[in-house]
Formats: C-alpha cells, structure tokens, sequence
C-alpha cells in the first residue's frame, strides 16, 4: 500500500503509536491522514476472507476499532474502549478498505466517535465506539 499520508506533526506521537502496534502491523494498517478533527486509515483486503469467500467482519471491526482508537487518543488523554456498535450494509470488494474517525461527543470523562469503513466510495460499515478517559489529570479512574 503506498503511503500517502498528511499527517500534522503535532500528531505525530499518536500516529507513531498506532504504526508501532503489534495487531496493526499485523494486519497492515496504515494512518493515511488526520485532518479537520477526522483520522483515516487503510487497509489492505489481501488475507482476510471469510469461509464465503469475502471480507471477514471481524477485519471491518478491527479498522474501524483501530481508526476510533488512535482518534480518541490524539489529544494526549488516554482513553480505551468501554463499548463498541457496528453495522454492516455491504460487502466490500477486494482491495483496500478505508476507515474514517470522527469526534462527535465528548465529556469531561468519555467521548463517542463514529467511524465509516470504506471500499472505494461503497460505505460497508458503520462504528460507534464509546472511550472512557483514564488519563484526566486529577482525576482517579
């Protein structure tokens, strides 16, 4: 997959930590761009059919898991997952997958992104993914 990536530097400790990530790696995941609040990451399709010869779910999930990880983590708070939605409308055809993270709730101690996985402009999965911040300052978890 060729790297075409725009990413801001102020960013770079975050995509640094998502590049070094031992599933992301293994699954060749890549952040290809984080801009206006959103982040995005590709993935190759090569490797992940199912037994009816298609994208397994699961990889759809692990994009979309992984583009809401690195976007709930940006800003310097460390923030896990304490639950996950996914909703599935279409197979996607073979090639690169795409996932877009955006912001769209935040609170003092939690935040809920959507992610929308791509195959080329087919939207094949919807994400929502709830983050509980464990890293506020002053704050016990």
């Amino acid at each position: 997959m060729k790297k075409t990536a725009s990413i801001p530097e102020i960013y770079a400790a975050a995509v640094h930590r998502s590049d070094t990530c031992e599933f992301a790696r293994l699954l060749g995941m890549e952040v290809t761009e984080i801009e206006g609040g959103c982040v995005r990451v590709a993935m190759s399709t090569e490797g992940t059919k199912n037994a009816h010869g298609t994208t397994h779910g699961g990889a759809i999930f692990a994009i979309a898991d992984h583009a809401f990880g690195i976007a709930a983590n940006m800003d310097g708070i460390d923030q896990i997952a304490i639950s996950a939605y996914i909703r599935y409308f279409s197979v996607p055809a073979a090639g690169t997958l795409e996932a877009v993270a955006r912001r769209v709730s935040e609170t003092e101690r939690t935040s809920v992104y959507t992610v929308d996985v791509y195959s080329g402009e087919r939207l094949v999965a919807s994400f929502e993914g709830v983050g509980f911040k464990i890293g506020v300052p002053g704050k016990k978890g």
